[in-house]
């Protein structure tokens, strides 16, 4: 072999080994597009985009972005609830109360988030099926009378001692691993409606059912755009999801038809400065969006909320961004706005990246989890400036609440655990 032969080989052979993995992943040599029916599942985001991925270690920038909404929604929490011991209602607790526990919660769900990022997905996917059903069974213990707790006539927490724990969290989970198995299981017969779609659609309903009965709209929304998406993703035939869409949204319209309350609650998030909502339906929208005002592009500074001085309810839960929106204003609506952007598409990055590694169960899941951070931090959002009708859903990660947290951090470490695993076999190990 002469030398320039050698030298053609050389060159040719990093050129052939590229090929070779992208035809592996599904795409044709020479394009960096893949074909979408190479794979089981909805190829909708390149995993080449963004920034490159490191073979070692784990994502640490998601690490990060995590800690950073954590120690703000701590440092923000105590902000809206500093003042609350100056309410009857609240007088028996100390200004630093719901400080102390929502860092016992974030304590609690740091070393569960540690001991799930240990389980291997192998293991979470045997467990899935099992792990649904002991949602649904808790579903079922919190509507027994004195055992489920009772707040503000809603029946959703039970108590366990060192917190209230809310089973519908764990059902976001438990929705998210059954499902994602659920399509691994049924992959050959998913454009089949009575054998693919038709049993998850039981399934949903039951969970809706008991969701309805605590009440929990908020939660069984959340939990079916779960569901729903990771059977979009995972290759359900287009029109059979558009029906099963079309249902969902029918029975959501037929619930606030035939519901009163729901019904008054939609005409106050349409007019909420009428004289008649302002007081009423619309009196937490209407403060919310004052907080907001107040705020401007800079904020008042830290602690300088008005609205959490018993005007705003429920400052330190559900309109804990109104009350970031008044402190540190535009700026700092923007950033968490940021965060949650980057951190939903970095795990939806990590659940495509396993999927292009052939990890089906682990890259639907990790897509379902964006999904449902994303959409739940979407719609809180949105109450809170008014875009959507008031809805009980927290901001994930931020907000006050133990079960909440400790979910939301879970399913995080389980994300991450993906992401090790792909850089295993990245690195040509085994996951």
């Amino acid at each position: 072999m002469t030398a320039a032969s050698a030298f053609a080989l050389a060159a040719a052979l990093p050129r052939r080994f590229a090929d070779a993995l992208r035809r592996r992943a599904g795409g044709a040599p020479g394009r960096g597009a893949r074909d979408a029916s190479a794979l089981p599942v909805r190829d909708w985001i390149d995993v080449s985009a963004g920034r490159s991925t490191r073979v070692l270690g784990f994502d640490q920038a998601l690490v990060w972005v995590v800690v950073a909404l954590l120690a703000l929604g701590l440092v923000m929490v105590y902000s809206a609830s500093v003042a609350l011991p100056d309410n009857p209602r609240f007088a028996r607790y100390t200004s630093t109360y719901f400080l102390t526990r929502h860092a016992f919660a974030i304590g609690v769900a740091a070393l569960a988030a540690l001991v799930a990022v240990q389980v291997p997905m192998s293991a979470w996917e045997r467990w899935s099926p099992w792990l649904f059903v002991v949602a649904l069974l808790l579903l079922v213990i919190v509507l027994i009378p004195h055992v489920g707790k009772v707040v503000y006539g809603a029946r959703r927490w039970i108590p366990i001692g060192i917190m209230n724990f809310q089973p519908s969290e764990l059902a976001k989970l438990a929705i998210a691993m059954y499902a994602a198995g659920y399509m691994v299981r049924k992959m050959e017969v998913k454009e089949n409606f009575g054998r693919a779609v038709l049993p998850m659609a039981v399934s949903l309903a039951v969970v809706g059912l008991l969701l309805l009965a605590e009440p929990d709209m908020g939660a069984f929304i959340i939990i079916a755009a779960i569901a729903m998406g990771i059977l979009f993703l995972g290759g359900v035939n287009g029109r059979m999801f558009l029906l099963i869409t079309a249902v969902l949204i029918g029975a959501f319209v037929m619930m606030i038809t035939f519901s009163e309350w729901r019904r008054e609650r939609i005409f106050a998030y349409l007019s909420p400065w009428d004289e008649k909502y302002t007081l009423g339906k619309a009196y937490q929208l209407s403060h919310s969006l004052i907080a907001f005002g107040r705020g401007e592009v800079f904020g008042q500074g830290l602690g300088a909320s008005v609205e959490k001085l018993h005007y705003l309810p429920e400052a330190h839960t559900d309109f804990l961004l109104a009350v970031i929106g008044e402190e540190l204003g535009f700026v700092g609506v923007a950033c968490v706005i940021a965060a949650f952007f980057w951190l939903s598409r970095r795990v939806f990055h990590i659940g495509r990246q396993a999927i292009a590694l052939d990890r089906v169960f682990a890259g639907l899941f990790a897509q379902g989890v964006g999904i449902w951070l994303g959409g739940q931090a979407f719609i809180n959002m949105g109450v809170n400036l008014g875009v959507l009708p008031t809805k009980g859903l927290t901001l994930p990660l931020m907000s006050y609440g133990g079960s909440a947290i400790v979910m939301n951090l879970v399913a995080l470490a389980i994300v991450l655990r993906v992401d090790i695993e792909n850089r295993q076999l990245m690195r040509g190990g085994r996951a």
